[in-house]
């Protein structure tokens, strides 16, 4: 089973996320914050994250760059999903390593669509 990293500070959005997800057959872990992110991916080796961008200490850009640049989990691809809207913030999460970069509220078949893309590579 797929395991997917949710980083997001927002307790409703994890669980609107973690149902969606589950219900399509993917096994989730959550972390509210950018910097245990880290910590939690080189425990649980994830198949994947999806990381927000606002959450207080360590951004989700600052996460992105720390766990695709550290050894032990640089192969767990990163998603960003925000509420950052701007095509500069799109080019700066590409930049520190996200492989996709998606827009609050993304619908159900594009999210769907984007995790099977990055999974196969």
């Amino acid at each position: 089973m797929v395991n997917i990293l949710v980083v997001d500070d927002s307790p409703t959005y994890q669980a609107m996320v973690g149902e969606l997800l589950q219900r399509r057959g993917y096994a989730c872990t959550y972390e509210e914050r950018g910097d245990s992110a880290l910590a939690s991916a080189i425990k649980n080796q994830p198949d994947l994250i999806l990381m927000d961008v606002i959450m207080p200490g360590v951004s989700g850009f600052q996460a992105t760059r720390q766990l695709t640049k550290n050894p032990q989990t640089a192969h767990i691809p990163v998603i960003i999903i925000s509420t950052k809207d701007q095509e500069t913030d799109r080019v700066w999460g590409l930049r520190q390593g996200a492989r996709e970069y998606l827009v609050k509220t993304v619908s159900e078949d594009v999210l769907i669509e984007t995790i099977e893309k990055v999974l196969k590579g």
